[in-house]
């Protein structure tokens, strides 16, 4: 039996669905996801895994008009992946025309595989979606599109099928009970931004960034400590609340998703702490797992 294997790139511009796209083709959820844009600020590697095949998905930063250093190395995730993609998945959103022209070329120019999506036409009309299906046919003339919504799992089946026809033949890249490249750690920090992604407005959510600092792991339970980092006294403040309250609300929501995720009780410890304007200091960045 002949073995398949292949790196998938998932880009396109912030808030069009690509991590939610990529969990749902892993059956898992480990990408976060909210509404709100530059939710992904990594590179994050999605494996799927079958007998005879493996996808090495990667789930990527919208593409951006970077003003701080955080979105240049953001944009550096980017880069790196237009340069060792088999498949490339270039995804939109319905009514969506606006695109990074120079990344586009950059896409065509490598000659490979092309597979253009737009997503969320779930409250779209048949008309509109045939109309948007041409748009994106003139700008990659040799790729598929497909109309899906990914949240739905709508059409996504037939994605995934014309993937695995385009995949190169490859013995696998990873293990074969590895799902991403990333460790433990950096799935429950994420998972404690997503939370204050959902339950902060305005600046607040783009000025954090977490590190765990323990994770002690036995057979009932895991210990994790970790800190989050805001640029501004106020900022911790507000993350904090009066008497505690906020912390204390989207700590218990963290907790109760990483007991799900990690499939064991967690006893979780949050800590606040500002370092002035992170989103501009290498060193900083370096530390925080921006290397690129």
């Amino acid at each position: 039996m002949t073995h398949k294997a292949g790196f998938v790139n998932i880009i396109g511009n912030p808030n069009v669905g690509k991590s939610t796209l990529m969990n749902a083709f892993l059956g898992e959820k480990l990408s976060i996801t909210t509404s709100k844009a530059q939710t992904t600020r990594h590179r994050i590697m999605g494996i799927k895994n079958e007998e005879d095949y493996q996808i090495v998905f990667s789930d990527l930063p919208g593409i951006l008009d970077p003003h701080y250093k955080l979105q240049e190395k953001m944009l550096g995730f980017i880069n790196q992946a237009l340069q060792d993609a088999d498949i490339f998945v270039y995804m939109l959103e319905i009514g969506e025309r606006k695109y990074n022209e120079e990344i586009v070329e950059k896409i065509k120019n490598t000659k490979l595989p092309v597979i253009v999506l737009i997503n969320k036409i779930d409250k779209s009309a048949q008309d509109k979606i045939m109309e948007e299906m041409k748009y994106w046919k003139g700008i990659f003339p040799e790729s598929d599109v497909f109309a899906i919504s990914a949240l739905h799992h709508f059409n996504t089946q037939a994605v995934l099928d014309r993937i695995l026809e385009l995949l190169p033949e490859s013995p696998p890249y990873f293990p074969k009970d590895e799902m991403s490249d990333k460790t433990l750690r950096f799935f429950v920090s994420e998972i404690i931004r997503e939370k204050i992604l959902l339950n902060f407005k305005q600046e607040i959510p783009y000025s954090v960034e977490i590190v765990v600092d323990e994770f002690k792991e036995t057979a009932k339970l895991i210990r994790i400590k970790a800190t989050i980092f805001v640029a501004r006294d106020t900022q911790k403040s507000i993350l904090i609340g009066k008497e505690g309250q906020s912390i204390k609300k989207f700590a218990t929501q963290a907790r109760k998703d990483m007991e799900q995720f990690l499939s064991n009780k967690v006893f979780l410890e949050l800590f606040v702490k500002v370092s002035k304007n992170w989103r501009d200091n290498d060193l900083q960045l370096k530390r925080f797992g921006y290397e690129n």
